[in-house]
């Protein structure tokens, strides 16, 4: 069960002359008054009381006064606060009367507690990584925005460089009648040899069906001797005829000119080359991309999935982007009331035993602030004690010149000036 402050007693110290308070146990008590009345004091002395020496005012006694300031605490578990003397010297008393010191009042009280301003006023990083100590996946979430930003720069990379072929690829001529592969000027002009050795072939053709038919004449002027020999002859010749009639010459202008335009030729395939490369690299670069898009992806959602799976000490608290957030606004988009629950729900949740928070200066907080605060603190069971420079309704108490406003004081000023009942509880506002 969580620890709270039921009484405390104050004088001589920096501006109260004697203060006596019961603070509510579930809500939010607020201290009033003028400027430079000793509002503040009241929690400063709380705070130097249960924090120990760090927390002690440079001028702690009040100016005026022979008397050493008197500090008292009594805990919701019994346990008794005391500095007085020359030194103000602490003693802690538990319920059963032992005596103990700073370290037993270090099991409860949390430092934040004693100065949350401290976390409000600290960077959105800050904050976030309070509360990501405190459900302990601070260095789990770190790893994994390493991965994500190392990541996201390789992305960024690789998507600027695909952009860039893309255009260069955009950019390129292209020849659809240019072959696929350069061409070779000595693969032309063989096939332009071999096509002359063919027609050279066919010339010797027509010579030779030239010849027979020339042999032919002769042979009919000697057709009584040598009809055997015509016969044989004329059918070489009607073989020959048909071959004759089939041969076609082909033309070798198509190569000479291909010969002649090679390098216009091949300059086209590079072209086109070029083209399709830049359009591959292109291609590889944005699936490069889309695949880093999705390892990225992968790593939000196991930020997603780590905090999902964190004890967080309030419904609607996350993480994102490395800055807490509380359901889905930033802390400079949250209300004041957001803020303050917040920052007291952390408070908890770094030391459940703590009951209550110190708050100064809640002036800047209307009352419908105010008011949803405190019946949120009842709600949670936590204790806020808090100063505010107003006079209003809204005040539990009012300190003016060192005493609780309406109590009778002595004329020394040394007598403890005690309210049995604040004016305003958190649960009746």
């Amino acid at each position: 069960m969580s620890i709270k402050i039921n009484k405390l007693e104050i004088e001589n110290v920096k501006r109260v002359k004697a203060v006596k308070i019961e603070p509510t146990a579930n809500g939010l008590t607020v201290i009033g008054g003028k400027n430079n009345q000793g509002k503040t004091t009241v929690l400063d002395s709380i705070a130097w009381m249960l924090g120990g020496e760090k927390y002690r005012p440079t001028s702690a006694q009040r100016d005026g006064s022979v008397i050493p300031p008197n500090l008292h605490i009594v805990m919701s578990n019994g346990l008794i606060v005391e500095r007085k003397g020359k030194n103000s010297d602490l003693k802690v008393i538990d319920p059963d009367g032992k005596k103990g010191g700073q370290q037993l009042l270090n099991d409860f009280v949390e430092q934040l507690a004693l100065d949350l301003p401290k976390f409000m006023q600290s960077t959105a990083k800050e904050k976030a990584n309070t509360l990501l100590q405190i459900v302990g996946v601070g260095k789990q979430l770190v790893e994994l925005e390493r991965q994500e930003i190392e990541l996201y720069n390789q992305r960024l990379t690789i998507g600027q460089i695909a952009d860039q072929k893309k255009k260069f690829a955009k950019e390129q001529i292209y020849y659809p009648d240019a072959p696929k592969e350069p061409v070779s000027a000595s693969e032309l002009i063989k096939q332009q040899q071999d096509i002359l050795a063919r027609n050279g072939e066919n010339q010797r053709k027509r010579q030779n069906f030239q010849y027979l038919e020339s042999q032919a004449a002769d042979i009919q002027l000697r057709i009584k001797e040598l009809l055997e020999k015509q016969k044989i002859i004329v059918s070489d010749l009607d073989i020959a005829r048909k071959s004759a009639l089939d041969l076609h010459d082909e033309s070798t202008t198509e190569l000479e000119d291909n010969i002649s335009n090679i390098e216009l030729i091949n300059r086209k395939v590079r072209t086109n080359l070029d083209k399709d490369k830049a359009e591959e690299d292109a291609t590889n670069y944005e699936a490069s991309y889309n695949k880093l898009t999705g390892e990225i992806n992968t790593v939000r959602q196991a930020k997603i999935d780590l905090l999902k799976g964190a004890d967080l000490p309030l419904t609607g608290l996350a993480v994102e982007d490395g800055e807490l957030t509380y359901n889905g606004r930033k802390w400079d988009s949250m209300s004041g009331s957001d803020q303050l629950k917040v920052s007291t729900a952390i408070v908890r949740k770094l030391n459940p035993n703590c009951g209550f928070v110190l708050l100064d200066k809640l002036e800047q907080m209307d009352l419908d602030t105010l008011k949803e605060f405190g019946e949120w603190l009842e709600q949670e069971g936590l204790q806020a004690i808090a100063t505010r420079v107003s006079t209003g309704e809204e005040c539990s108490i009012i300190i003016e010149d060192g005493y609780v406003a309406g109590q009778e004081s002595s004329e020394l000023s040394e007598q403890v000036t005690e309210i049995n009942e604040p004016t305003w509880k958190a649960g009746e506002f």
